[in-house]
């Protein structure tokens, strides 16, 4: 058997493959970007192939750059971007339309209409989250509507759904399984978390066929073989990206949390074996099912956090790459009087608005580049404080401290901002690729290469940030980011209320 189990990380802007040894460390990846579709405002997409395609790609350099061979990868973990939403041919292998992202806002007439409907209540009791347009649910609802004969080809079950992970899965295996994880399928707005399967309800308020869904599997365990150049590679372990990142960070036990600092921002906490509803706008989500045990975290989200330093790079041009800002940064000095509101697909948890739009105030006549670089970097450290003020009401007690994973964490002068307007330490692990560790370590469980007392071991920090900021400076700052972001909702007006027709 192979002594190394590969990770298929697939993100939003990218696709990655993490080879990671025995004693869990990661020895190399590779990495390639994909390109981002925008054909409208508040509309994002991506090519599936080109998904498939980069994935496979990094996965046959990795392999070349080490000289291993098939028969030295011991299993393959899959995690990956949740909530965007494939619909594909079951015959051809062809999607019917381009990936819906999970930052795509266009179904939010769609939401509106599930809300007239007084669907909200039974949505959040049933499937822990909230009817928005972040979801899977309504992304399938809308490709069924706009593709020739769409749920007359779904009803005849010609046309399959997945996640990134199942349409990863289903190529991988050459369509002989059609797969998700009860993490993934946690996301859709179709899963019953305590029944633990698909709602029927909720698919027939959409009309969305139950042959188009996956099967929901373990997170950890055999879901099937990868063919690639005549050999089968087990694929043992699969989670959506945030609750890898928590098994990643070893957060096994409930009232641990973690976030995740990447395209969006992500903290989650676990809640153990109950699935607790929360009280201020956090999903209820599942972490992971392993051994017939099905455990539970709150959480929230942040839609835009990284996806800002790529604006300031891609659209902005204020930097050419994304290292650049913290120095930046720490120019603009400790009074800056900007505040960006980063709320380009509208806000996430825990004010849920799909009709913010992004703004930024404050700005005098001298205000530089530095001073928007330090105004995004500070708006990803105020939106997570926003989560966990929210978390903490659920849970009923004080964060301790807060685990920390995903590109961003490697600036210093984030990492030290978060500890100051949390007023908690901020602990940084000594690998900070979270994400893929923990689809590679559910992968390792899956194939009998490693539990989860082995992954504890292994789990080192590498720096741990305590606060400096002085208590009336922080409350003064955080003020001021709540009244900006109360100025910045609803500036785009809800169709269903703006007296049209």
């Amino acid at each position: 058997m192979g002594n190394y189990i590969v990770a298929f990380d697939q993100g939003t802007t990218s696709s990655r493959s993490v080879l990671i040894d025995e004693q869990g460390r990661i020895v190399d990846m590779v990495q390639r970007e994909f390109r981002q579709i925008f054909p409208r405002p508040g509309w994002v997409e991506h090519d599936p192939k080109e998904i498939l395609d980069t994935q496979l790609g990094t996965f046959s350099e990795l392999l070349k750059r080490h000289d291993l061979r098939p028969a030295d990868i011991r299993a393959i973990g899959i995690t990956n971007q949740r909530e965007t939403t494939v619909v594909w041919d079951k015959h051809t292998g062809a999607p019917v339309y381009h990936a819906l992202v999970w930052q795509d806002t266009r179904t939010s007439e769609i939401c509106d209409a599930l809300k007239a409907r007084n669907l909200e209540n039974y949505v959040r009791e049933t499937t822990g989250l909230v009817i928005d347009s972040y979801f899977s649910a309504t992304k399938i609802s809308w490709i069924l509507d706009h593709v020739p004969d769409g749920r007359a080809r779904a009803r005849a079950g010609d046309l399959l759904f997945g996640t990134i992970d199942t349409w990863l899965l289903w190529n991988m295996t050459e369509g002989r399984v059609h797969a998700t994880d009860y993490s993934n399928a946690s996301r859709t707005m179709l899963f019953d978390l305590h029944r633990g399967r698909w709602d029927d309800r909720m698919l027939g308020e959409l009309d969305i066929p139950a042959a188009m869904l996956p099967d929901v599997m373990p997170s950890a365990g055999l879901f099937g073989y990868f063919r690639w150049q005549g050999h089968r590679i087990p694929v043992t372990g699969i989670a959506g990206d945030q609750q890898a990142a928590l098994f990643g960070q070893a957060c096994f036990e409930a009232g641990q949390a973690k976030n995740t600092y990447g395209t969006g921002c992500f903290l989650l906490m676990n809640t153990g074996q109950e699935a607790t509803l929360s009280r201020n706008n956090l999903l209820t989500t599942v972490a992971w099912h392993l051994d017939g045990v099905t455990t539970y975290a709150l959480e929230g989200s942040v839609f835009v956090a990284g996806a800002a330093v790529q604006w300031l790079r891609d659209s902005m041009g204020l930097i050419g790459d994304a290292r650049e800002t913290e120095e930046l940064a720490r120019a603009a000095g400790p009074d800056n009087p900007v505040i960006m509101v980063p709320a380009f697909a509208g806000l996430g948890a825990p004010y849920w608005n799909m009709y913010a739009r992004g703004a930024v105030f404050g700005l005098t006549r001298d205000t530089g580049k530095a001073h928007l670089v330090q105004a995004v970097l500070n708006a990803i450290a105020f939106q997570t404080r926003d989560l966990v003020e929210a978390m903490q009401q659920d849970a009923g007690f004080r964060l301790k401290s807060l685990r920390v994973d995903g590109g961003a964490v490697a600036n210093d002068y984030l990492m030290q901002f978060q500890s100051d307007v949390l007023d908690i330490p901020v602990e940084r692990p000594g690998i900070i690729e979270s994400t893929a560790l923990g689809a590679g370590y559910l992968a390792g469980v899956g194939a009998g290469f490693w539990d989860r007392a082995d992954i504890l071991r292994q789990k080192t920090i590498e720096h741990r940030f305590t606060p400096r900021m002085a208590a009336n400076i922080r409350e003064a700052k955080y003020a001021k980011w709540r009244e900006a972001v109360r100025r910045s909702m609803d500036w785009e007006v809800s169709p269903s209320s703006s007296g049209a027709g």
